[in-house]
């Protein structure tokens, strides 16, 4: 029996998948190594194979020791290259891709914003598919977000996903190029998001929690409780992803009241 080789759109789709699921997730069992394996009409083991190929591959985990599988092809490389830096080409061509391997339904599994849409037509041009473009870009930087911080928060460790946010360390508004980088994240539940983003608290470029003089000023258990606690702690990295410190630069010097 001649071996099927993975194809190009194949290793696109495992790679988002890659991205998006913690790596201790990587198996045969996991329903959405399932849903691709059916996508692409593989075996779950063949799918949770791949995925492994791509951890050889990625730097977070080579400093760790962290080896994932030992064998892959050429094309692992390429996809790789292509992609780990170019997140919403990645995300814009696996929804093509997706959409062309299921005659155009979009299975909707993840993007439940989007559910009364019959098909993906990402070339129409419409204010309509530039709305679901839009959300599929958020849905899939959260998703890639709480994956490499494994559903948690890293200021408190919050593990509820449903109370976690993906922030932006660069605001949305401000930098096109990185609204899909996973670098330009963190992994906060909702009340310090909220501080994050008005600047109340920073993360500096060393990883370590700074609270606002505009806090500390204050009297109140709340203030204590909820931020002055966690000030000059360092963060719980991610697994991957690490937050990129020239960010965290921008946001001590633009956004955090000091």
């Amino acid at each position: 029996m001649v071996k099927r080789l993975w194809s190009r759109d194949e290793l696109v789709l495992a790679f988002r998948l890659y991205c998006e699921i913690p790596f201790g997730q990587y198996h045969r069992k996991n329903p959405r190594v399932i849903e691709l394996a059916e996508i692409i009409g593989r075996t779950p083991s063949a799918a949770a194979l791949k995925l492994g190929n791509f951890a050889r591959l990625d730097p977070t985990h080579k400093r760790r020791g962290v080896s994932g599988a030992t064998h892959g092809s050429k094309k692992d490389i390429i996809v790789w290259n292509e992609f780990h830096n170019n997140w919403e080409k990645l995300t814009y061509e696996s929804e093509v891709i997706k959409a062309n391997l299921i005659n155009h339904q979009m299975k909707i599994t993840d993007y439940e914003d989007i559910q009364q849409t019959e098909k993906f037509s990402p070339t129409e041009g419409t204010e309509k598919e530039r709305k679901i473009r839009a959300r599929i870009n958020q849905h899939f930087f959260r998703k890639i977000i709480l994956a490499a911080y494994e559903n948690s928060c890293c200021i408190t460790g919050l593990n509820m996903p449903e109370l976690l946010t993906a922030s932006h360390i660069i605001p949305w508004s401000v930098d096109k190029k990185n609204r899909l980088n996973p670098r330009n994240g963190l992994c906060l539940n909702a009340f310090h998001d909220r501080a994050f983003d008005r600047g109340y608290l920073t993360v500096t470029p060393e990883n370590i929690i700074k609270i606002s003089r505009a806090v500390e000023d204050r009297d109140g258990f709340a203030a204590i409780d909820l931020l002055i606690k966690y000030n000059n702690k360092s963060i719980i990295l991610p697994h991957r992803f690490h937050p990129n410190p020239d960010y965290l630069a921008y946001h001590n010097n633009n956004i955090f009241k000091g």
